[in-house]
């Protein structure tokens, strides 16, 4: 009896990694080529992107995974950022001369340190946040959500006095970037005769932050917990019936995707170098939800393809909308940021009327595996 020789791979099994082997090329080369045809400003526009995925990732969590929608997940992402800046710029030696004392060369945590206490303060105001909502479903736990979002904005926007915390409407500037290896993320690096922005350290650094964060949502996804918030998010009565702990698992949803969303605000108060309460407002939290709902609630890539492309886009409008118009009119008719927030608005009505899915839904065949 003759052993069966192995056969070698067919071009179509191939092709998989092939595609994969390409996504991986163009993603490793992405900040190169930006940074040739637009300049570092598109790079930055490429980073913002990233910072964004990861909130659509952690908003994803609650809204796709167990279909409860939160209009407030900007929250997180604020309480983060001013962890950040407390903890690694001066202000709070300014407004304490006591403790400069103890820390006679400033109070620079780590970011390693940091960005831990982050994710883990954010999940507590996720918890604080799902505790009484417990109850409440659809338009109503919108409502709520929206205005706890609303209320941190103001807490921080007013934490001023009598003790000033936040530095209030004036924000707090002077944060440290961040390090790795004794190699700050700031200016230009000259390695190798070679001269590297800044900007493209951060995209690697944010690359392999968002992998990691979708490792965890895949497996959150495909274990007894991911299965818990689907039944949850089909029919939460039935769920509860079938012995499923509601409670428990809706707080876990909020105190994951926040924790998401306090990593990201660390991460953007490093990059900014500055916070303010102004960029923790209502409309950042229903872009975030759009970005969800326009990719594909639940489906991860999908939730990646809307974060960029209502990243992407909407700046590619703004930057193009005034040129284009003095060419036509010979004027600025129409500010460019009116448009955006247009793009906005007809991106989501016309995806809600051709497909309310998403543009990228999740298959039912990934559902039922």
């Amino acid at each position: 009896m003759t052993t069966p020789h192995l056969q070698a791979a067919t071009p179509a099994s191939r092709r998989p990694w092939f595609g994969l082997a390409l996504f991986t090329l163009a993603v490793m080369v992405a900040p190169v080529v930006a940074g040739q045809l637009g300049g570092n400003y598109w790079v930055r526009v490429i980073d913002f992107a990233l910072l964004y995925i990861m909130l659509a990732l952690g908003l994803n969590i609650v809204v796709g995974f167990t279909g409860l929608l939160d209009m407030g997940f900007i929250a997180f992402y604020a309480v983060g950022a001013y962890l950040a800046a407390l903890l690694a710029s001066p202000h709070l030696l300014e407004t304490f001369p006591l403790l400069q004392a103890w820390f006679p060369d400033g109070l620079h945590v780590s970011y390693f340190l940091i960005v831990p206490i982050a994710a883990v303060a954010a999940a507590v105001c996720g918890i604080l946040l799902g505790a009484p909502t417990l109850k409440l479903r659809g338009d109503y736990l919108a409502i709520v959500t929206l205005g706890f979002g609303e209320i941190i904005r103001i807490l921080m926007r007013n934490l001023d006095r009598p003790v000033n915390i936040t530095n209030g409407a004036k924000g707090i500037s002077g944060i440290d970037t961040f390090s790795l290896f004794g190699i700050k993320f700031s200016g230009i690096q000259h390695w190798f005769g070679m001269k590297i922005p800044s900007l493209w350290l951060w995209y690697y650094l944010l690359i392999l932050l968002i992998v990691a964060i979708i490792v965890v949502c895949v497996r959150l996804q495909h274990s007894r917990v991911g299965r818990a918030w689907h039944a949850i998010r089909e029919d939460e009565d039935v769920a509860r019936a079938m012995g499923i702990n509601v409670r428990n698992y809706k707080l876990l949803a909020f105190a994951m995707g926040a924790s998401f969303g306090g990593i990201a605000g660390a991460l953007f108060a490093a990059f900014q170098g500055f916070v303010s309460p102004e960029s923790f407002t209502l409309q950042e939290s229903i872009a975030v939800l759009a970005m969800v709902v326009l990719g594909g609630m639940g489906h991860i890539p999908g939730v990646i393809l809307g974060a960029v492309l209502l990243t992407a886009l909407p700046e590619l409008l703004r930057s193009q909308a005034a040129p284009v118009q003095q060419v036509l009119f010979g004027s600025v008719l129409i500010d460019p940021e009116i448009l955006r927030q247009l793009f906005y608005g007809l991106a989501l009505v016309l995806v809600m009327l051709l497909r309310p899915a998403g543009i990228w839904p999740v298959r039912h065949r990934e559902v039922q595996q």
